[in-house]
This record gives structure tokens, C-alpha cells and sequence, in this order.
């Protein structure tokens, strides 16, 4: 009866607690780089109409972001329709941030199930560990507090898109192979399963940087991985089959040559540090990644502490040496992942290269064994104070985390100054006006030139906030300056 009790419970925290997380996402302000994209700019129109960069092959083209097609595509076809089939029941401006919020919401969702996943092995939702795992890695997606420094979803919607969704699709992609080293024999796969994973490893190597720098560590790794396992139980493991050769060189040339096409993306810095200048920056981005905030320390405390659990106190199973090699694994993917990053890191708005959103593929397999080694104590602790105090210390640890992800988003960082804005100008007549609000609107800084801000007014009129196209400023603009009357694609 308590077990029944304590699954409902989870399920109920789970949901309130996702519900949470999309009140959050409601409040963050809308990103500056997503106008560009939706309406769409003219440098970003192109890779629209190019999906797998043929021009850079066969012309040596040069625009921005030809090997991020499928990021691109979903943001321009998402945000010029989503807000729209909102209005049915809400006004211009919360349509808006409520598709915000929808998608941020649907990749934490995507991403917390295929966490849980792969930490239980469980993928049927009537699971009581799946929903176990979830409840505990739940205040680990933070909002506020940590999210600056090990924030899985980030608050521009344009980096969710870039960064955490192409990470789900790549857990996704490798469940199958996670799943065999699991059983020690490959399942073969039903021609719809393989032809929706050919679909998806496309999908998944033009759809950003970080998960092209994550598959050539991970590729390798998994080679090695299987060929190990073949050595030591003489069996052909990955090999007695042809889809898992098939999927993971098909993964791996996609992955080379959106990595060869991604070198004449125009985004790319043309002036950087040296080579051994960037190098140096890491130690620096190293320490400031984990001392600026206590999130990130505290899971490492908690990732060794659960090691050592396994290692001293738990009876030797196979279970648990795997968790033990997992967490040696993720060790090296994290180093050698790390000293790659200065070959394709560096921006000048992150110049000691680690941040939140590069060193994401690291934090989601910190929070994945986090999950699994904790789920694993958990079962096999036995009665007693050690155990008792074992749950108070993944209380006290999940309180901490609860605790610094406030409800409320602050001011500074809240889109309640840009909300205003977007009324004003839903009132105000066509042509430019100055806006009273003194915040980013729909872009990363005051617009002080509404020449500036030309792409922004058309996405307004787009999503039918303003009455045609309204430009705006923020302080008395240059009075040469003129809002362009026509789309700039």
C-alpha cells in the first residue's frame, strides 16, 4: 500500500514541478537572436533553402549557420506558426511567451524521460524507479539559482533550440546501442525503427556545434566500447549485425562533413586568440565553471560520494561495476572533450570557452549517473541508519537545489519591463515611436537606432501585436535613420 502511495506521490511531484518549471519559462523575455531567425534576416534565409550545405560544397559558399538546418528550420517554422494557432484563445502578446514556454517546456520533458531512461533502463511510464529517478533529477534542470552555471534549458530560446534539443535527439538516437551494451546482444531493428533512426541521425548531425563536438568523443568511445566487449566475451556483440554498422558510420560521415560545411559559417569569429591562447583560457574556465555557483560542486560531491557508497559499502554486482566504469567513462569523455573545445569553442561573448552551454553534453552525463548511481543506492542499501540517512542526505541535496531555483524569475532578468514594451507598441500607430521602457525588446541590448530593429518590427507584425510595422527606439534616434518598409529577405 505505501509503494502505491509513494508512486503516487512522485507522479504528483513530477507534474507540479514540471508545471513549475513552465510558470518559469513564461517569465523569461524573448531572446535577441530569434527575430532573425523566424522573420527570417537575409544571412539567415539562405540555409532555409539549403539544408545540407550543398552550396559550400560546390560553390565554397559563405552564410551563416549552413550545418544547423534543422535548428533553424524548426524555430522559423514553429514561431511563425505556433503563436498564431494560440491567439484561437489568447492575445498576441501571451501567445508568444506561451510558445516559448511550450517548447523550452517539451525539450525539458524530452530530456528528463531520457535521462531517467537511461539511468533506470526502464522506459514504461507504470515504472515506479522511472518516476524515482525523475522526482531526483528534477531540481536539477534549474531556472534561476544554478542555471548560469550548469543550466540545461537556457533562458534564450534560440540556445534551447541549439544546444539542450539536439542533445535529447542524440540521447535518443543512441538508446538502442545503450540498450545493447545493456543485454550484451544487439535487437534488431524493424525497417520503420531503422529508417526513423537514418532520419534521425540527419537530423541530429545539422543541428548544431556542441552535438557534432559530443559525437566525436562519443563515436570513438562507443568503437572502443564494443570492441572491448567483443574481446572479452568472443562474442560479435555490435557487429553480429549490419543496422548498427549501417547507423554509426552514417552518424560519423554526416558528422565529418557538417563539421567541414560548418568552417564557412560567416558567424565564425574571423579575429581570435592563438591556438595555445586558448588552451590557456581553459584552467580559468575550469575553475570559474565550478566555483562561481555551489551547483556543480555539490553534484560531483554527490557523484563521488555515491561511487564510494558503491565501491565500500554495497555488495560487489555487475550492476554496480558498471556504474563504476560509467563514471570513469564519463571522466575521460569530459577531458578529452575539454582539450577539443579550443579547436571550435571560442566566441567572444564566451572567452574562456567552458560555459554552461558547451560543456553541456558533460553536465547532462553528470546529472544521468547522478540519477543511476543514486537510484542503484537506493535499492540496495540496506535497512538501517546508513540507509536513513542516505535518503535525508538526497533530501537535504535536492532541497538545496529546490531552494535556489526560485519560483519567481528577478527583475533583471524577467520579461515583465519587455511585456510593457510589446503593450505600448500594440497601441501605438504605424512608424517608429520611442519606447518609455528602458530594456531589451526582442533583442540582447536598448535599441537605440530603429534602423536597427527592422527585423523585430516585422516579426510584431507577423505575430500581429503591432498594426503594421512599428519600429521603435529607446532613445532620440539618429534622424536619418529610417525604418525599412520592406522584409529584409
Amino acid at each position: 500500500m505505501w509503494k502505491r502511495s509513494l508512486f503516487s506521490v512522485l507522479i504528483v511531484f513530477v507534474l507540479a514541478w514540471l508545471g513549475r518549471s513552465f510558470y518559469q519559462y513564461m517569465q523569461l523575455p524573448i531572446d535577441g537572436d530569434l527575430a532573425a531567425i523566424v522573420v527570417p534576416l537575409g544571412w539567415y534565409a539562405r540555409v532555409l533553402h539549403d539544408p545540407f550545405g550543398w552550396a559550400v560544397l560546390t560553390h565554397d559558399a559563405v552564410y551563416a549557420a549552413p550545418n544547423r538546418f534543422f535548428a533553424h528550420v524548426l524555430l522559423n517554422q514553429y514561431f511563425r506558426h505556433v503563436p498564431g494557432w494560440l491567439q484561437h484563445f489568447l492575445a498576441p502578446i501571451q501567445s508568444v511567451y506561451v510558445a516559448i514556454a511550450l517548447l523550452k517546456l517539451l525539450t525539458h520533458l524530452l530530456l528528463l524521460y531520457l535521462l531517467a531512461v537511461y539511468a533506470t533502463g526502464a522506459s514504461k511510464l507504470n515504472h515506479r524507479g522511472l518516476w524515482l529517478v525523475m522526482a531526483l533529477l528534477l531540481p536539477l534542470f534549474q531556472t534561476a539559482g544554478y542555471n548560469l552555471q550548469m543550466g540545461i534549458i537556457d533562458h534564450a530560446t534560440t540556445y534551447a533550440a541549439f544546444y539542450a534539443l539536439p542533445m535529447a535527439l542524440l540521447l535518443l538516437l543512441l538508446l538502442p546501442f545503450y540498450r545493447a551494451a545493456q543485454h550484451g546482444v544487439w535487437r534488431p531493428l524493424r525497417w520503420v525503427e531503422l529508417i526513423a533512426l537514418i532520419g534521425l541521425t540527419m537530423v541530429v548531425a545539422f543541428n548544431g556545434s556542441v552535438v557534432l563536438g559530443a559525437v566525436a568523443v562519443l563515436l570513438p568511445g562507443i568503437v572502443l566500447y564494443a570492441l572491448r566487449r567483443q574481446a572479452q566475451v568472443d562474442k560479435m556483440f555490435l557487429w553480429s549485425s549490419w543496422q548498427p554498422i549501417l547507423l554509426l558510420s552514417l552518424l560519423g560521415l554526416l558528422c565529418v562533413y557538417s563539421l567541414y560545411i560548418g568552417l564557412n559559417n560567416s558567424e565564425n569569429p574571423t579575429v581570435l586568440p592563438s591556438l595555445w591562447e586558448r588552451y590557456q583560457r581553459l584552467p580559468l574556465g575550469f575553475f570559474r565553471q565550478f566555483t562561481v555557483k555551489l551547483g556543480l560542486p555539490l553534484l560531483l560531491v554527490m557523484l563521488l560520494l555515491n561511487a564510494q557508497l558503491i565501491r565500500r559499502v554495497l555488495p560487489a554486482t555487475s550492476e554496480g561495476q558498471h556504474l563504476l566504469r560509467s563514471l570513469r567513462w564519463l571522466a575521460l569523455f569530459a577531458l578529452v572533450y575539454i582539450l577539443l573545445l579550443p579547436l571550435g569553442g571560442y566566441r567572444p561573448y564566451r572567452p574562456l570557452l567552458l560555459r554552461r552551454d558547451t560543456v553541456l553534453p558533460i553536465i547532462l552525463g553528470m546529472v544521468c549517473l547522478y540519477g543511476a548511481s543514486s537510484y542503484y543506492v537506493w535499492r540496495y542499501l540496506p535497512m538501517g541508519r546508513l540507509r536513513v540517512g542516505y535518503i535525508v542526505l538526497l533530501g537535504v541535496f535536492s532541497a538545496i537545489f529546490l531552494n535556489a531555483d526560485r519560483l519567481h524569475i528577478s527583475p533583471v532578468d524577467n520579461n515583465n519591463c519587455e511585456q510593457q514594451a510589446l503593450s505600448y507598441l500594440a497601441h501605438a500607430p504605424a512608424g517608429v515611436v520611442q519606447l518609455p521602457q528602458a530594456c531589451p525588446v526582442l533583442s540582447w541590448n536598448v535599441a537605440t537606432d530603429p534602423a536597427q530593429i527592422t527585423v523585430q518590427a516585422h516579426l510584431l507584425n507577423l505575430w500581429g501585436i503591432t498594426r503594421g510595422l512599428t519600429g521603435y527606439y529607446q532613445q532620440p534616434p539618429d534622424p536619418t535613420q529610417q525604418l525599412l518598409p520592406t522584409p529584409p529577405n
